[in-house]
Formats: C-alpha cells, structure tokens, sequence
C-alpha cells in the first residue's frame, strides 16, 4: 500500500486530496490541528492514519511523521498544503502579528514538513519519494494587498526548486501546484459576499479537479516529475493580472 502525508487535511484542498487518496487504496495520514474533524474524516477509512499536530511546530511535525513512517513503513509522498491568507490590507496597515502566522505556517510550517519528509525519504529502502508543494498563483503574480501571502509563497516556489535539485541524489522528486479559485469553502464565503453586494461571484472550479491532479502528480513513476503545474478557473483574472 503507497502512502501520503496530507498537511490541512482537515478542510479544503487538503481534505479533497485526502479523500481523493483514501479512494486509491493509500494510507494516507491526515496531518492537521483539528483532531475531531480529522477523527471524523478517518471514520471507517482503514488507511486513514490521524496525526493532529501544528505545522509550525517543528517538534510536533517531526513526531507525526515518525509516528506515520512507523505505521505505514514508509512515506512515498507528502502533499505540503497547509496554509493560511490574513486579511489583506497595504504593507504599512498589516500588524506585524499577521505576517508572523502567515511566515509560521506558510512557509516555516512547510519547510518543517517538507524537513522530516525528505528525511524519512532519503533514510527508507528503498529510499526516495515525492514531495508536492501547495503554491499559488500569487506564487507567480500577486493580488491587490496580499503582500503576507504573496511574500510567502514565492518562498515556497524558491522551496520547490531547491528540493527538486537537492533530491537528486535521493531519489526524491519535487514538484508545486499552483491553484486558483478552486471552490472551498473560503471561496464559497467570498462568493456569498459577492452575491450580497450586487458584484459578480469570481470564476471558479471543483476542487475535486485539484485533487485529481494531486493524485496524477503523486502516480508518475520515480524517473518523471511535474516541477510546476497551473490548475485554476478559465476566466479568472490571472492571465494579463495587473
């Protein structure tokens, strides 16, 4: 049986991907703060493997991929995914606080996580794996007061490619996806506001599709590898942003 660790598992993309996985016949850990969802989630999934924890916690992300590795014998991929967008505002109005978390989880949170993957991986027999980052479109161009999020993920992309460079030797693989406007529940939210004051909803898609490319990404045999893959809404305003 192959195996997963999903970060955010609990909502969104990451429980999408998680479900996604669990229906593939994976064992898939579902790594994310929320114990009761992720209780909820594993619920007759015999592959399910709950690992509650805080990716920004180094300690706390170390013993839920020790406590995995030792379930499953091994970590083939890890889906790094958990991130958060505060609330947007000019550089000069963001409290200093609002860039901490989004520094903490969005990019120490997956520098932890993709540490103790790449780790294991380089440690098993055999050894190698995949490690797939979650980017964003803002990780390429960003949206109007989003310097917390924008700064980050561009962290994240500069993350891929050393991973993908210094995996080599391993065996392991590393590649981003970059998403924009899959309809999670934070989209759904900024859609019904949308509605509310008379503006058009944004363009959107089924996050289903991302999990699908998740799984396409995570299936290509040890020789292939996607560096970067785009999936997002066709009219959304992306293309010729700015």
């Amino acid at each position: 049986m192959k195996s997963i660790i999903v970060t955010g598992a609990s909502a969104g993309i990451g429980q999408a991907v998680a479900e996604r996985f669990l229906s593939g016949g994976w064992r898939v850990g579902l790594l994310a703060r929320r114990a009761e969802v992720l209780d909820e989630m594993a619920a007759g999934q015999e592959g399910a493997v709950v690992l509650p924890a805080d990716v920004g916690d180094p300690a706390a992300v170390q013993a839920a991929f020790d406590t995995f590795a030792a379930r499953a014998g091994r970590i083939d991929v890890l889906f790094n995914n958990a991130g958060i967008f505060t609330p947007a505002a000019p550089i000069d109005e963001v409290p200093l606080s609002d860039w901490d978390k989004a520094v903490r989880v969005n990019l120490s949170g997956m520098v932890y996580c993709a540490r103790a993957a790449f780790g294991q991986m380089r440690r098993q027999d055999p050894l190698g794996g995949r490690i797939i980052n979650n980017g964003s479109i803002s990780a390429h161009v960003p949206r109007e007061g989003a310097v917390t999020y924008t700064v980050t993920k561009h962290g994240i992309t500069g993350l891929t490619r050393q991973l993908a460079l210094d995996g080599r030797a391993f065996g392991i693989a590393c590649g981003q996806i970059d998403i924009g406007n899959a309809m999670t529940d934070l989209l759904a939210g900024i859609a019904e506001r949308a509605r509310a004051e008379g503006q058009p909803e944004p363009p959107s898609f089924d996050v289903a599709h991302v999990a699908e490319a998740v799984w396409q990404m995570a299936a290509l045999p040890p020789e292939a590898n996607t560096l970067f893959q785009t999936i997002m809404a066709t009219k959304m305003p992306y293309v010729g942003r700015g």
